[in-house]
């Protein structure tokens, strides 16, 4: 599996949407071949180039492609949050949701 990344939050990027051309944070977005990623990478740039006619912020030099398994040991990033039933400082990855951070107060509601 492969992800399209942020390099610079390193955020895993998901589909671009249609009517908008807009790409959010997705961390359920993976693709099974390198080839895949490759193509909905340049599906991206070319909407952006298309919208804006301007190259600065290029999906193309933006945005990475990376191994699954590489980007989780490697690539990317951990935050230091608070936990809010301990008050315990702790480490997590900037791709983990809501619902299963403990810093979170849907992780302490369900």
């Amino acid at each position: 599996m492969y992800y399209i990344y942020e390099k610079s939050s390193t955020y895993i990027m998901g589909k671009m949407d249609r009517r908008t051309g807009e790409v959010r944070p997705d961390h359920r977005q993976c693709y099974k071949t390198m080839a895949a990623a490759k193509a909905a990478l340049t599906r991206m740039s070319k909407r952006y180039r298309a919208d804006l006619l301007e190259t600065v912020n290029d999906p193309v030099f933006r945005y990475g492609i990376a191994e699954a398994n590489y980007f989780h040991k490697t690539i990317e990033r951990k935050v230091a949050k608070r936990n809010l039933s301990s008050g315990i400082v702790y480490e997590e990855t900037v791709n983990t949701p809501a619902h299963m951070s403990p810093a979170s107060e849907t992780y302490w509601s369900m």
